[in-house]
């Protein structure tokens, strides 16, 4: 069952990357619900984040925490939101959500539209704000 997210991990279809390890990849999600809206992804396929194995569940949340430090440093807000949907693209994900206001998480509202270059430079602010917070650890 290979999904959408499993061809952006094999480079089929492009995506905005903003972090990248062996396991885990973090993308902008073309439709954001805010700007600097990221997906996190394991790289091994699973539909249900719950079927996961320990060792890579605890991991993907890691890995976002490390990634949501970069979109708080980039898009200053109270807190970055967490949502595991899971029902639109059978591949566990997690969507980090900058937020100021609950209703910034309502997934029934318009999405936006950005255009490439803006993509780009999000997703390059986002990679520069983790490189620097993880070199100073």
């Amino acid at each position: 069952m290979s999904t959408i997210f499993s061809k952006i991990i094999s480079g089929e279809i492009p995506a905005y990357k903003v972090a990248e390890s062996n396991d885990y990849l973090a993308f902008l999600d073309v439709n954001p619900l805010t700007k600097g809206h990221v997906l996190v992804i394991p790289k091994k396929e699973t539909d249900y984040i719950f079927d996961m194995e320990d060792e890579g569940y605890v991991g993907m949340w890691i890995f976002a925490k490390i990634v949501s430090q970069g979109i708080k440093d980039v898009f200053p807000c109270r807190k970055v939101g967490i949502a595991v949907v899971g029902l639109e693209v059978a591949h566990a994900h997690i969507h980090l959500i900058p937020l100021n206001h609950v209703h910034d998480m309502n997934f029934e509202k318009p999405k936006l539209t950005l255009a490439a270059d803006e993509m780009n430079k999000i997703a390059e602010d986002i990679r520069e704000s983790i490189a620097r917070i993880t070199n100073a650890s």
